[in-house]
């Protein structure tokens, strides 16, 4: 497992890299294309889907949770969410389909260790947005007994 200063390097090298740069700049306009945007999330999840092991568990659902958030925002449903946010999500979602990237994905093992890192920042900086999400979505799905 690497050290936290290592996922540190990681992340920055992905942060500034030209292939996030280009999935950011990709991101608006799957956010205003829901067709293009719902294709991504089939992309996305068959992807995550496919990725073998225990040790991946946590990471599937926390796509899964991005997934969640952008069926609803695409519905209609869930409008709350912010446009920086919406395309931060979108942007890390275009990065992690990219098979070349910081680390290409064709390396065995080490080849997710960027689009993981980056699903983590993403997570740590966009939790207000992801609890509030979870907290509409829980009371959306709680059934009222009377």
């Amino acid at each position: 497992m690497p050290s936290a200063s290592t996922s540190d390097n990681i992340l920055m090298r992905v942060l500034k890299s030209v292939f996030f740069k280009s999935a950011t700049g990709k991101a608006s306009r799957y956010a205003r294309n829901t067709g293009s945007l719902m294709q991504l999330l089939r992309d996305v999840l068959n992807k995550t889907n496919a990725l073998k092991g225990a040790g991946y568990d946590a990471f599937r659902e926390k796509i899964a949770l991005l997934a969640r958030l952008l069926k609803a925002y695409v519905k209609g449903e869930y409008r709350t969410v912010p446009w920086k946010t919406l395309t931060r999500i979108i942007a890390v979602l275009v990065y992690f389909l990219s098979p070349i990237d910081v680390i290409p994905d064709l390396l065995p093992v080490i080849g997710f260790t960027d689009d993981i890192a980056l699903v983590v920042w993403l997570f740590n900086a966009i939790a207000d947005d992801l609890n509030a999400f979870r907290q509409w979505d829980t009371e959306r799905n709680t059934v009222s007994i009377d």
